[in-house]
Protein backbone atom coordinates (compact mmCIF):
# COMPACT_ATOMS: atom_id res chain seq x y z
CA UNK A 1 0.00 0.00 0.00
CA UNK A 2 1.81 3.54 -0.86
CA UNK A 3 2.55 6.09 1.66
CA UNK A 4 0.08 9.59 1.37
CA UNK A 5 2.62 11.82 -0.30
CA UNK A 6 1.67 14.56 2.25
CA UNK A 7 3.46 12.28 4.92
CA UNK A 8 6.58 11.78 3.11
CA UNK A 9 9.73 14.48 3.70
CA UNK A 10 9.63 15.80 0.10
CA UNK A 11 6.53 17.33 1.19
CA UNK A 12 7.56 18.90 4.73
CA UNK A 13 10.57 20.47 3.87
CA UNK A 14 10.60 23.92 5.24
CA UNK A 15 10.77 26.62 2.87
CA UNK A 16 13.05 29.86 3.38
CA UNK A 17 12.85 32.00 6.38
CA UNK A 18 11.25 29.04 8.60
CA UNK A 19 11.04 29.55 12.08
CA UNK A 20 13.04 26.65 13.56
CA UNK A 21 11.28 26.89 17.09
CA UNK A 22 8.21 25.70 15.72
CA UNK A 23 9.68 21.95 15.54
CA UNK A 24 10.48 21.44 19.06
CA UNK A 25 6.90 21.98 20.18
CA UNK A 26 5.38 18.78 18.31
CA UNK A 27 8.63 16.31 19.30
CA UNK A 28 7.90 17.38 22.61
CA UNK A 29 3.95 16.71 22.15
CA UNK A 30 4.23 13.32 20.73
CA UNK A 31 7.24 12.44 24.08
CA UNK A 32 4.39 13.44 26.34
CA UNK A 33 2.73 11.05 25.39
CA UNK A 34 5.13 8.10 24.83
CA UNK A 35 6.61 8.75 28.00
CA UNK A 36 3.80 8.20 30.64
CA UNK A 37 5.27 4.46 30.04
CA UNK A 38 7.30 5.46 32.80
CA UNK A 39 4.73 6.20 35.08
CA UNK A 40 3.85 2.28 34.21
CA UNK A 41 4.16 1.65 37.97
CA UNK A 42 0.60 3.25 38.71
CA UNK A 43 -0.73 -0.11 37.53
CA UNK A 44 1.55 -2.48 39.06
CA UNK A 45 -1.11 -2.45 41.97
CA UNK A 46 -4.39 -2.42 40.22
CA UNK A 47 -3.33 -5.15 37.79
CA UNK A 48 -2.31 -7.30 40.30
CA UNK A 49 -5.71 -7.19 42.11
CA UNK A 50 -8.13 -6.66 39.39
CA UNK A 51 -10.37 -9.48 40.32
CA UNK A 52 -9.55 -9.00 44.24
CA UNK A 53 -9.23 -5.43 44.36
CA UNK A 54 -8.68 -4.97 48.45
CA UNK A 55 -6.20 -7.70 47.48
CA UNK A 56 -5.00 -9.89 45.06
CA UNK A 57 -7.18 -13.03 44.67
CA UNK A 58 -5.89 -16.35 43.85
CA UNK A 59 -6.71 -15.83 40.27
CA UNK A 60 -5.24 -12.27 39.99
CA UNK A 61 -1.86 -11.90 38.07
CA UNK A 62 1.70 -12.11 39.81
CA UNK A 63 3.47 -8.97 40.14
CA UNK A 64 6.91 -10.28 38.17
CA UNK A 65 4.22 -11.12 35.58
CA UNK A 66 2.71 -7.80 34.95
CA UNK A 67 6.32 -6.46 35.39
CA UNK A 68 6.82 -8.27 32.02
CA UNK A 69 4.53 -6.00 30.50
CA UNK A 70 6.56 -2.83 31.00
CA UNK A 71 9.88 -4.92 29.93
CA UNK A 72 8.01 -6.17 26.57
CA UNK A 73 7.20 -2.62 25.33
CA UNK A 74 10.64 -1.30 25.93
CA UNK A 75 11.86 -4.15 24.10
CA UNK A 76 9.66 -3.62 21.29
CA UNK A 77 10.91 0.13 21.49
CA UNK A 78 14.54 -0.84 20.98
CA UNK A 79 13.78 -3.13 18.20
CA UNK A 80 11.62 -0.93 16.69
CA UNK A 81 13.55 1.92 17.13
CA UNK A 82 16.57 -0.06 15.47
CA UNK A 83 14.46 -1.42 12.44
CA UNK A 84 13.07 2.01 12.23
CA UNK A 85 16.38 4.09 11.47
CA UNK A 86 17.11 3.76 8.12
CA UNK A 87 12.98 4.32 7.52
CA UNK A 88 13.14 7.50 9.25
CA UNK A 89 15.51 8.88 7.05
CA UNK A 90 14.10 7.87 4.21
CA UNK A 91 10.47 8.96 4.39
CA UNK A 92 10.51 11.44 6.92
CA UNK A 93 9.60 11.74 10.49
CA UNK A 94 5.85 12.81 10.19
CA UNK A 95 5.23 9.63 8.33
CA UNK A 96 6.77 7.90 11.58
CA UNK A 97 5.29 9.91 14.25
CA UNK A 98 1.77 9.65 12.67
CA UNK A 99 2.63 5.08 12.73
CA UNK A 100 3.57 5.49 16.16
CA UNK A 101 0.40 7.38 16.80
CA UNK A 102 -1.33 4.22 15.59
CA UNK A 103 0.75 1.39 17.43
CA UNK A 104 0.91 3.36 20.84
CA UNK A 105 -2.84 4.53 20.85
CA UNK A 106 -4.15 0.92 19.56
CA UNK A 107 -1.79 -0.96 22.41
CA UNK A 108 -3.83 0.28 24.46
CA UNK A 109 -7.06 -0.24 23.03
CA UNK A 110 -5.70 -4.13 22.67
CA UNK A 111 -4.32 -3.97 26.41
CA UNK A 112 -7.99 -2.76 27.63
CA UNK A 113 -9.41 -5.88 25.45
CA UNK A 114 -7.11 -7.76 27.27
CA UNK A 115 -7.75 -6.51 31.14
CA UNK A 116 -11.32 -6.92 30.18
CA UNK A 117 -11.21 -10.42 29.18
CA UNK A 118 -8.28 -11.11 31.96
CA UNK A 119 -5.70 -12.74 29.32
CA UNK A 120 -2.27 -11.49 30.33
CA UNK A 121 -1.36 -12.22 26.55
CA UNK A 122 -3.62 -10.07 24.70
CA UNK A 123 -2.04 -7.24 27.70
CA UNK A 124 1.48 -8.44 26.33
CA UNK A 125 0.40 -8.14 22.63
CA UNK A 126 -0.89 -4.41 23.10
CA UNK A 127 0.72 -2.45 25.30
CA UNK A 128 3.92 -4.60 24.63
CA UNK A 129 4.61 -5.44 21.21
CA UNK A 130 2.42 -2.70 19.97
CA UNK A 131 2.70 0.16 22.25
CA UNK A 132 6.09 -1.12 22.19
CA UNK A 133 6.11 -0.44 18.76
CA UNK A 134 5.19 2.94 18.82
CA UNK A 135 7.05 3.99 21.69
CA UNK A 136 9.98 3.40 19.19
CA UNK A 137 8.68 4.83 16.49
CA UNK A 138 7.76 8.17 18.56
CA UNK A 139 10.92 8.30 20.05
CA UNK A 140 13.50 8.09 17.44
CA UNK A 141 11.06 10.40 15.19
CA UNK A 142 12.15 14.06 16.61
CA UNK A 143 15.96 13.39 17.51
CA UNK A 144 17.58 13.52 13.94
CA UNK A 145 15.12 15.70 12.84
CA UNK A 146 16.12 18.72 15.30
CA UNK A 147 19.65 17.60 15.13
CA UNK A 148 19.65 19.13 11.96
CA UNK A 149 17.41 22.29 12.62
CA UNK A 150 20.07 22.43 15.91
CA UNK A 151 23.94 21.80 14.65
CA UNK A 152 24.98 24.70 16.99
CA UNK A 153 23.54 23.13 19.90
CA UNK A 154 23.49 18.82 19.20
CA UNK A 155 23.41 18.37 23.19
CA UNK A 156 20.44 21.30 23.50
CA UNK A 157 18.61 19.91 20.81
CA UNK A 158 18.36 16.50 22.01
CA UNK A 159 17.60 17.65 25.14
CA UNK A 160 14.50 19.29 23.78
CA UNK A 161 13.70 16.21 21.64
CA UNK A 162 13.08 13.92 24.31
CA UNK A 163 12.65 16.09 27.52
CA UNK A 164 9.08 15.69 26.92
CA UNK A 165 9.64 11.59 27.03
CA UNK A 166 10.82 12.05 30.98
CA UNK A 167 8.13 14.07 31.45
CA UNK A 168 5.00 12.23 30.49
CA UNK A 169 4.48 10.31 33.87
CA UNK A 170 4.51 14.25 34.99
CA UNK A 171 1.13 14.63 33.58
CA UNK A 172 0.63 10.42 32.93
CA UNK A 173 1.01 9.63 36.77
CA UNK A 174 -1.86 11.55 38.45
CA UNK A 175 -4.21 11.38 35.02
CA UNK A 176 -4.18 7.36 35.08
CA UNK A 177 -4.75 7.57 38.90
CA UNK A 178 -7.70 10.24 38.20
CA UNK A 179 -9.10 7.76 35.51
CA UNK A 180 -8.43 4.34 38.27
CA UNK A 181 -10.43 6.72 40.70
CA UNK A 182 -13.10 6.99 38.26
CA UNK A 183 -13.29 4.14 36.93
CA UNK A 184 -13.12 1.72 39.43
CA UNK A 185 -16.14 -0.40 41.59
CA UNK A 186 -15.75 -1.54 44.79
CA UNK A 187 -16.49 -5.56 45.33
CA UNK A 188 -18.98 -6.49 47.71
CA UNK A 189 -18.41 -6.43 51.03
CA UNK A 190 -19.65 -9.82 53.27
CA UNK A 191 -18.85 -8.43 56.79
CA UNK A 192 -16.64 -8.42 59.22
CA UNK A 193 -14.10 -11.39 59.46
CA UNK A 194 -15.21 -12.60 62.99
CA UNK A 195 -18.92 -12.91 61.46
CA UNK A 196 -18.54 -14.56 58.34
CA UNK A 197 -17.73 -18.40 58.37
CA UNK A 198 -14.69 -18.68 56.42
CA UNK A 199 -13.51 -22.01 54.28
CA UNK A 200 -9.99 -22.52 53.11
CA UNK A 201 -9.15 -25.08 50.71
CA UNK A 202 -5.57 -25.67 48.57
CA UNK A 203 -4.51 -22.02 50.27
CA UNK A 204 -7.56 -20.27 48.73
CA UNK A 205 -10.15 -18.57 51.06
CA UNK A 206 -14.00 -19.23 50.54
CA UNK A 207 -17.76 -18.79 52.22
CA UNK A 208 -20.73 -20.77 51.08
CA UNK A 209 -23.37 -18.94 49.41
CA UNK A 210 -26.54 -20.08 48.11
CA UNK A 211 -25.30 -20.37 44.56
CA UNK A 212 -22.34 -22.21 45.86
CA UNK A 213 -18.69 -21.37 47.06
CA UNK A 214 -17.26 -17.96 46.91
CA UNK A 215 -14.01 -16.83 46.61
CA UNK A 216 -13.28 -13.87 48.94
CA UNK A 217 -10.27 -11.95 50.28
CA UNK A 218 -10.13 -11.08 53.99
CA UNK A 219 -8.94 -7.35 54.15
CA UNK A 220 -7.62 -5.74 57.35
CA UNK A 221 -7.49 -2.30 58.22
CA UNK A 222 -3.13 -2.27 56.80
CA UNK A 223 -4.53 -3.88 53.56
CA UNK A 224 -6.72 -0.92 53.02
CA UNK A 225 -4.80 2.11 54.34
CA UNK A 226 -3.79 2.80 50.54
CA UNK A 227 -7.49 2.28 48.93
CA UNK A 228 -9.06 5.62 50.05
CA UNK A 229 -12.28 5.95 52.31
CA UNK A 230 -15.09 3.62 52.28
CA UNK A 231 -13.67 0.59 53.00
CA UNK A 232 -14.16 -1.42 55.85
CA UNK A 233 -11.69 -4.48 57.33
CA UNK A 234 -13.35 -7.62 56.35
CA UNK A 235 -14.37 -10.08 54.05
CA UNK A 236 -14.70 -9.10 50.37
CA UNK A 237 -16.56 -11.14 47.49
CA UNK A 238 -13.91 -11.55 44.82
CA UNK A 239 -14.58 -10.85 40.90
CA UNK A 240 -17.47 -8.58 42.17
CA UNK A 241 -15.89 -4.98 41.55
CA UNK A 242 -13.08 -3.50 39.55
CA UNK A 243 -9.71 -1.27 39.73
CA UNK A 244 -11.07 0.81 36.15
CA UNK A 245 -7.82 -0.44 34.77
CA UNK A 246 -9.96 -1.26 31.83
CA UNK A 247 -11.85 2.04 31.13
CA UNK A 248 -8.61 4.44 31.98
CA UNK A 249 -6.32 1.59 29.22
CA UNK A 250 -9.30 2.70 26.66
CA UNK A 251 -9.34 6.61 27.34
CA UNK A 252 -5.84 6.81 27.81
CA UNK A 253 -5.42 5.23 23.96
CA UNK A 254 -8.19 7.50 22.61
CA UNK A 255 -6.69 10.45 23.52
CA UNK A 256 -2.94 9.59 23.17
CA UNK A 257 -3.73 8.38 19.62
CA UNK A 258 -5.54 11.84 18.51
CA UNK A 259 -3.02 14.12 20.33
CA UNK A 260 0.23 12.36 18.73
CA UNK A 261 -2.12 12.55 15.53
CA UNK A 262 -1.94 16.08 15.39
CA UNK A 263 1.78 16.71 16.83
CA UNK A 264 2.95 14.65 13.77
CA UNK A 265 1.63 16.84 10.97
CA UNK A 266 3.26 19.65 12.35
CA UNK A 267 7.07 18.08 11.64
CA UNK A 268 9.03 19.53 9.16
CA UNK A 269 12.39 19.39 7.78
CA UNK A 270 15.68 21.49 6.81
CA UNK A 271 16.36 21.66 3.11
CA UNK A 272 19.77 20.17 2.44
CA UNK A 273 22.60 22.29 3.04
CA UNK A 274 20.44 24.36 5.61
CA UNK A 275 22.53 25.82 8.73
CA UNK A 276 21.99 29.09 11.45
CA UNK A 277 22.16 32.62 10.17
CA UNK A 278 25.43 33.22 10.92
CA UNK A 279 26.61 30.25 12.31
CA UNK A 280 29.76 27.95 10.94
CA UNK A 281 31.02 24.48 11.66
CA UNK A 282 33.80 24.40 14.75
CA UNK A 283 37.27 23.91 13.08
CA UNK A 284 38.54 22.12 15.70
CA UNK A 285 38.03 18.81 14.97
CA UNK A 286 40.40 17.55 17.82
CA UNK A 287 39.11 18.81 20.72
CA UNK A 288 38.30 17.52 24.06
CA UNK A 289 35.22 17.00 23.13
CA UNK A 290 35.78 14.58 20.68
CA UNK A 291 33.42 16.55 18.16
CA UNK A 292 33.87 16.14 14.34
CA UNK A 293 32.40 17.15 11.39
CA UNK A 294 32.99 14.41 9.19
CA UNK A 295 29.99 11.58 8.39
CA UNK A 296 30.25 7.94 9.12
CA UNK A 297 27.71 5.22 7.46
CA UNK A 298 25.32 3.51 9.30
CA UNK A 299 27.14 -0.26 8.77
CA UNK A 300 30.68 1.05 9.26
CA UNK A 301 29.41 2.47 12.69
CA UNK A 302 28.34 -0.03 13.77
CA UNK A 303 31.77 -2.17 13.25
CA UNK A 304 33.69 0.27 15.19
CA UNK A 305 34.46 -0.07 18.79
CA UNK A 306 33.30 3.63 19.85
CA UNK A 307 29.67 1.45 19.09
CA UNK A 308 30.12 -0.47 21.27
CA UNK A 309 31.62 0.84 24.36
CA UNK A 310 28.41 3.51 23.69
CA UNK A 311 26.40 0.40 23.64
CA UNK A 312 27.21 -1.16 26.85
CA UNK A 313 27.21 3.04 28.31
CA UNK A 314 23.84 3.24 27.71
CA UNK A 315 22.85 -0.16 28.47
CA UNK A 316 24.49 -0.17 31.70
CA UNK A 317 22.97 3.49 32.94
CA UNK A 318 19.47 2.57 31.37
CA UNK A 319 19.60 -0.90 33.71
CA UNK A 320 20.44 0.78 36.55
CA UNK A 321 17.65 3.55 36.23
CA UNK A 322 14.57 1.42 34.31
CA UNK A 323 14.24 -1.21 36.42
CA UNK A 324 14.11 1.32 39.68
CA UNK A 325 11.33 3.32 37.18
CA UNK A 326 9.20 0.31 36.75
CA UNK A 327 8.45 -0.40 40.40
CA UNK A 328 8.86 3.12 41.49
CA UNK A 329 5.70 3.26 43.17
CA UNK A 330 5.57 -0.13 44.87
CA UNK A 331 9.19 0.58 45.98
CA UNK A 332 8.44 3.37 48.15
CA UNK A 333 5.66 1.91 49.90
CA UNK A 334 7.11 -1.08 50.51
CA UNK A 335 10.34 0.78 52.21
CA UNK A 336 8.39 3.43 53.75
CA UNK A 337 5.01 2.18 54.02
CA UNK A 338 5.05 0.28 57.02
CA UNK A 339 6.81 2.85 59.04
CA UNK A 340 5.45 6.62 57.38
CA UNK A 341 2.49 7.93 59.55
CA UNK A 342 -0.74 8.50 57.53
CA UNK A 343 -0.36 12.10 57.30
CA UNK A 344 2.87 11.52 56.03
CA UNK A 345 1.63 9.19 53.53
CA UNK A 346 -1.31 11.55 52.65
CA UNK A 347 1.65 14.05 52.06
CA UNK A 348 3.15 15.53 48.75
CA UNK A 349 6.02 13.94 48.48
CA UNK A 350 4.73 10.26 49.47
CA UNK A 351 2.00 10.17 47.39
CA UNK A 352 3.17 12.18 44.31
CA UNK A 353 6.80 10.03 44.14
CA UNK A 354 5.55 8.73 40.61
CA UNK A 355 5.27 12.31 39.47
CA UNK A 356 8.49 13.77 41.13
CA UNK A 357 10.54 11.06 39.18
CA UNK A 358 8.78 12.81 35.74
CA UNK A 359 9.98 16.21 36.67
CA UNK A 360 13.38 15.31 37.73
CA UNK A 361 13.43 13.06 34.96
CA UNK A 362 12.38 15.77 32.16
CA UNK A 363 14.60 18.03 33.84
CA UNK A 364 17.97 16.16 33.65
CA UNK A 365 17.31 15.68 30.25
CA UNK A 366 17.89 18.95 29.15
CA UNK A 367 19.95 19.81 31.88
CA UNK A 368 22.27 17.35 31.55
CA UNK A 369 22.52 17.51 27.85
CA UNK A 370 22.62 20.99 28.00
CA UNK A 371 25.35 20.79 30.27
CA UNK A 372 27.40 18.01 27.54
CA UNK A 373 27.28 21.12 25.17
CA UNK A 374 30.32 22.69 27.39
CA UNK A 375 32.16 19.92 29.78
CA UNK A 376 31.55 17.21 26.87
CA UNK A 377 29.63 14.35 26.43
CA UNK A 378 33.05 11.93 27.84
CA UNK A 379 32.65 13.72 30.74
CA UNK A 380 28.80 14.10 32.00
CA UNK A 381 28.63 10.27 31.31
CA UNK A 382 31.92 9.88 33.92
CA UNK A 383 29.68 12.12 36.59
CA UNK A 384 26.91 9.89 36.02
CA UNK A 385 28.69 6.85 36.70
CA UNK A 386 31.08 7.96 39.91
CA UNK A 387 28.34 9.67 41.33
CA UNK A 388 24.89 6.86 40.81
CA UNK A 389 27.46 4.42 42.18
CA UNK A 390 27.47 6.12 45.29
CA UNK A 391 23.74 7.04 45.27
CA UNK A 392 22.56 3.53 44.73
CA UNK A 393 24.99 2.20 47.68
CA UNK A 394 23.02 5.23 49.84
CA UNK A 395 19.73 3.60 49.20
CA UNK A 396 20.08 0.59 51.86
CA UNK A 397 21.53 2.72 54.71
CA UNK A 398 18.11 5.28 54.02
CA UNK A 399 15.58 1.27 54.36
CA UNK A 400 17.38 0.28 57.46
CA UNK A 401 16.90 3.68 59.34
CA UNK A 402 12.92 4.13 57.88
CA UNK A 403 11.70 6.86 59.88
CA UNK A 404 8.21 7.55 60.71
CA UNK A 405 7.97 11.03 59.17
CA UNK A 406 8.64 12.49 55.82
CA UNK A 407 10.85 15.06 57.23
CA UNK A 408 13.07 12.06 58.67
CA UNK A 409 16.99 12.08 57.49
CA UNK A 410 16.42 8.46 56.20
CA UNK A 411 13.37 9.35 53.75
CA UNK A 412 15.04 12.58 52.48
CA UNK A 413 18.49 10.57 51.15
CA UNK A 414 16.49 8.34 49.81
CA UNK A 415 14.37 10.43 48.19
CA UNK A 416 16.85 12.90 47.06
CA UNK A 417 19.51 10.08 45.72
CA UNK A 418 16.45 8.86 43.79
CA UNK A 419 15.79 11.98 42.14
CA UNK A 420 19.32 12.98 41.10
CA UNK A 421 19.36 9.29 39.89
CA UNK A 422 16.59 10.02 37.71
CA UNK A 423 17.71 13.28 36.42
CA UNK A 424 21.14 11.35 35.51
CA UNK A 425 18.92 8.24 33.81
CA UNK A 426 17.63 10.96 31.54
CA UNK A 427 20.21 13.12 30.93
CA UNK A 428 21.96 9.76 29.68
CA UNK A 429 19.34 9.15 26.98
CA UNK A 430 19.38 12.98 26.19
CA UNK A 431 22.93 13.17 25.76
CA UNK A 432 23.84 10.00 23.87
CA UNK A 433 22.16 11.08 20.51
CA UNK A 434 24.89 14.19 20.60
CA UNK A 435 27.83 11.99 21.55
CA UNK A 436 26.72 9.73 18.71
CA UNK A 437 26.57 12.65 16.24
CA UNK A 438 30.22 13.96 17.62
CA UNK A 439 31.79 11.07 17.04
CA UNK A 440 30.26 9.56 13.78
CA UNK A 441 28.33 12.88 12.29
CA UNK A 442 25.18 13.94 12.17
CA UNK A 443 23.87 12.94 8.50
CA UNK A 444 23.02 9.37 10.11
CA UNK A 445 22.90 10.05 13.39
CA UNK A 446 19.09 9.06 12.92
CA UNK A 447 19.89 5.52 12.12
CA UNK A 448 22.82 5.12 14.21
CA UNK A 449 21.02 5.93 17.37
CA UNK A 450 18.04 3.70 16.49
CA UNK A 451 20.38 1.03 16.33
CA UNK A 452 22.14 1.60 19.63
CA UNK A 453 18.11 2.04 21.24
CA UNK A 454 18.91 -1.89 21.19
CA UNK A 455 20.52 -1.31 24.23
CA UNK A 456 17.64 -0.38 25.78
CA UNK A 457 15.47 -3.29 25.02
CA UNK A 458 17.87 -5.15 26.86
CA UNK A 459 18.09 -2.98 29.75
CA UNK A 460 14.31 -3.05 29.98
CA UNK A 461 14.24 -6.98 30.45
CA UNK A 462 17.28 -7.04 32.80
CA UNK A 463 16.55 -4.17 35.66
CA UNK A 464 12.77 -4.16 35.62
CA UNK A 465 12.99 -8.31 35.82
CA UNK A 466 15.82 -8.70 37.67
CA UNK A 467 14.52 -6.23 40.46
CA UNK A 468 11.06 -8.21 40.53
CA UNK A 469 12.73 -11.55 40.58
CA UNK A 470 15.57 -10.35 43.46
CA UNK A 471 11.76 -8.65 45.59
CA UNK A 472 10.26 -12.32 44.80
CA UNK A 473 13.41 -13.95 46.38
CA UNK A 474 13.10 -11.92 49.26
CA UNK A 475 9.68 -11.67 50.15
CA UNK A 476 9.64 -15.88 50.22
CA UNK A 477 12.55 -15.79 52.26
CA UNK A 478 11.33 -13.20 54.83
CA UNK A 479 7.20 -14.83 54.93
CA UNK A 480 9.59 -18.39 56.11
CA UNK A 481 11.41 -16.53 57.87
CA UNK A 482 8.57 -14.71 60.28
CA UNK A 483 6.45 -17.82 59.93
CA UNK A 484 8.79 -20.05 61.83
CA UNK A 485 8.56 -16.90 64.95
CA UNK A 486 4.79 -17.61 65.10
CA UNK A 487 2.98 -19.96 67.38
CA UNK A 488 1.43 -22.49 65.14
CA UNK A 489 -2.08 -22.38 66.63
CA UNK A 490 -1.92 -18.38 66.32
CA UNK A 491 -0.98 -19.33 62.79
CA UNK A 492 -4.17 -21.90 62.38
CA UNK A 493 -6.51 -19.70 63.54
CA UNK A 494 -5.64 -16.80 61.15
CA UNK A 495 -5.42 -18.76 58.07
CA UNK A 496 -7.86 -21.53 58.27
CA UNK A 497 -4.99 -23.81 57.81
CA UNK A 498 -1.65 -25.53 59.56
CA UNK A 499 1.47 -24.21 58.78
CA UNK A 500 2.51 -27.48 57.17
CA UNK A 501 0.26 -26.08 54.02
CA UNK A 502 2.48 -22.25 53.58
CA UNK A 503 3.74 -22.97 50.27
CA UNK A 504 0.42 -23.25 49.39
CA UNK A 505 -1.25 -20.28 51.47
CA UNK A 506 1.52 -18.28 49.89
CA UNK A 507 0.51 -19.46 46.32
CA UNK A 508 -2.63 -18.56 46.67
CA UNK A 509 -1.18 -15.47 47.94
CA UNK A 510 -3.33 -16.10 51.27
CA UNK A 511 -0.27 -15.34 53.06
CA UNK A 512 1.87 -12.12 53.21
CA UNK A 513 4.65 -10.56 55.18
CA UNK A 514 1.91 -7.93 56.13
CA UNK A 515 -0.81 -10.26 57.39
CA UNK A 516 2.15 -12.19 59.19
CA UNK A 517 2.95 -8.93 60.99
CA UNK A 518 -0.55 -9.32 62.23
CA UNK A 519 -0.14 -12.13 64.16
CA UNK A 520 3.66 -11.79 64.51
CA UNK A 521 5.59 -11.93 67.97
CA UNK A 522 6.26 -8.65 69.94
CA UNK A 523 9.56 -6.94 68.51
CA UNK A 524 9.32 -8.80 65.46
CA UNK A 525 11.33 -6.78 62.74
CA UNK A 526 9.07 -5.68 59.83
CA UNK A 527 11.75 -6.85 56.26
CA UNK A 528 9.67 -5.38 53.92
CA UNK A 529 11.80 -2.16 53.97
CA UNK A 530 15.14 -4.25 53.05
CA UNK A 531 13.44 -6.29 49.84
CA UNK A 532 15.67 -4.11 47.19
CA UNK A 533 18.72 -4.31 49.15
CA UNK A 534 20.57 -6.43 46.90
CA UNK A 535 19.33 -4.83 43.99
CA UNK A 536 20.67 -1.62 44.83
CA UNK A 537 24.53 -3.66 44.92
CA UNK A 538 23.79 -4.98 41.29
CA UNK A 539 22.73 -1.35 40.02
CA UNK A 540 25.83 0.17 41.41
CA UNK A 541 28.10 -3.04 40.28
CA UNK A 542 26.41 -2.23 36.96
CA UNK A 543 27.74 1.76 37.02
CA UNK A 544 30.73 0.54 37.35
CA UNK A 545 30.94 -1.41 34.08
CA UNK A 546 29.59 1.48 32.79
CA UNK A 547 32.57 3.90 33.55
CA UNK A 548 35.07 1.71 32.40
CA UNK A 549 33.37 1.36 29.25
CA UNK A 550 32.95 5.41 28.99
CA UNK A 551 36.43 5.65 29.72
CA UNK A 552 37.36 3.75 26.79
CA UNK A 553 35.54 5.66 24.17
CA UNK A 554 37.87 7.44 21.57
CA UNK A 555 37.46 9.69 18.78
CA UNK A 556 36.55 7.48 15.11
CA UNK A 557 39.21 6.87 13.14
CA UNK A 558 39.59 8.42 10.09
CA UNK A 559 39.25 5.36 7.97
CA UNK A 560 35.45 5.19 8.81
CA UNK A 561 34.65 8.64 7.28
CA UNK A 562 32.88 8.96 4.33
CA UNK A 563 35.14 11.64 2.84
CA UNK A 564 37.94 9.96 3.92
Amino acid sequence: MPIPKFLLKESITAKPGFNRWLVPPASIAIHLCIGSVYAWSVFNTPLSQELGVVGAAASDWKFEHIVWIFSIAIVFLGLAAAIAGRWLEKVGPRCVGVTAAILWGGGFIVGALGIKFHSLPLLYLGYGVLGGCGLGLGYVSPVSTLIRWFPDRRGMATGMAIMGFGGGAMLGAPMKRWLLAKFSQKPDFLGPEGDVPLITENGVRFVETAAGKQEVIVASAADLSSLGEGFLPGVYAVGTGNTGAFMTFLTLGILYLIVMLIAAMAYRVPAEGWKPDGWSPPADTASKKMMTQNDVGISSAMKTPQFVMLWIVLCMNVTAGIGVIGVAKTMIGEIFGTSLSAEAKAGFFFANYVLMISVFNMVGRFFWASISDWIGRKATYTIFFVLGCALYLSIPWSAANAGASTMSSSFISFYAATMIIFTMYGGGFATIPAYLADLFGSKFVGAIHGRLLTAWSIAGVLGPVAIAKLRASSINKAVDNLASKIDPALFLEKFGAPIEKLEELKNAKTVTVQKLMEIAPEGAIDPTPTLYNTTMYTMAALLVIGFFANILVKPVDSKHHLNS
